[in-house]
């Protein structure tokens, strides 16, 4: 039977530590051709001295595999044209995105700055839009040339933009962003043979070894359930072509679990057909929070 990826090029950002090198080394395990790009920074973007990039190059290389590192800032335009360009320029192609990049810069709210909101929002949200728009434009055009292609794109979401997390309010909104990016480039990207998806991941990374200090084993299974590896799968699912029909969804993964996230979609309602005083719109709202389910709770409330 052949890799699931065999003959793919796949462009994968922060690659070089955590989730992004455990997708890298499964995509070229499946027979892909990767772009690692790294920029090389510490937890908290401040930059670093070694090239991640490279040592994951260097070890899908001693692997048998084929990769090219790519250092460039992907939360600039020219550095996001230049992973596109790297893929094209090297392989003649690009298949897959897998938007991984960020950092993390944890405050409460009374005590988060100016720059911490904008560097976490900046490296995680503008660090998905402008790959992600370089690589449609790139498709959109082979489209319309006649070429179709089945074309991936894998945004990395949290469980944090999906439920908020105490202390960490520029990530949380950062990645409820990537959601709502998500479900528009799905549906805009869908004429030109564009599937995008999200991963809401927990594993243990540098930016999760707090949360998950300790290793925990799945209950019988033998396998460490927070291990960046575990991800992956589902991440190379979604990026091949065997994914043929699933777009516009968030899916949640640890250990050996898979969710699909369903988001917000019309609970209990009440239509008065005329315009509510404010004492009635509260006794409305009370009846139906009664009828209503109970919202997840806050990470770390």
């Amino acid at each position: 039977m052949g890799r699931m990826c065999e003959g793919r090029v796949v462009a994968v950002t922060g690659a070089g530590r955590g989730l992004g090198r455990a997708h890298a080394l499964a995509f070229a395990a499946e027979g892909a051709r990767v772009v690692v790009n790294d920029l090389g920074v510490g937890l908290d973007g401040a930059p670093a001295a070694d090239s991640p990039a490279r040592q994951v190059v260097d070890e899908i290389r001693a692997a048998g595999g084929d990769a090219v590192a790519h250092g460039a800032d992907v939360a600039t335009g020219a550095g996001a044209a230049s992973l596109v360009a790297l893929a094209l320029e090297t392989y003649g192609r690009l298949d897959t995105l897998v938007n991984n990049a960020g950092f993390l810069r944890d405050r409460m709210l009374v005590n988060l700055d100016e720059d911490d909101w904008d560097a976490v929002v900046r490296v995680h949200l503008k660090g998905h839009f402008l790959p992600l728009r370089h690589a449609a434009a790139h498709w959109r055009a082979e489209a319309k040339a006649g070429r179709t292609p089945v074309a991936r794109i894998v945004n990395t979401s949290s469980g944090a933009g999906l439920l908020g997390s105490l202390g960490q309010g520029n990530y949380s909104a950062a990645k409820a962003g990537i959601v709502g990016l998500t479900l528009v480039a799905a549906a805009e990207l869908a004429r030109y043979g564009v599937q995008v998806n999200a991963i809401a991941p927990a594993a243990r990374t540098r930016m999760t070894e707090r949360t998950f200090a300790e290793t925990m084993t799945a209950p019988g299974a033998g396998f460490d359930a927070m291990a960046t590896e575990n991800v992956s799968p589902l991440v190379v699912w979604l990026g091949s072509a065997a994914s043929e029909g699933v777009t516009g969804r968030v899916f949640e993964a640890e250990g050996g679990r898979i969710t699909v996230m369903e988001g917000w979609r019309a609970g209990p309602t009440v239509d008065k057909g005329a315009r509510w005083t404010p004492g009635g719109a509260g006794e409305a709202v009370v009846k139906l929070l009664g009828e209503a389910g109970e919202p997840g709770p806050v990470y770390g409330a």
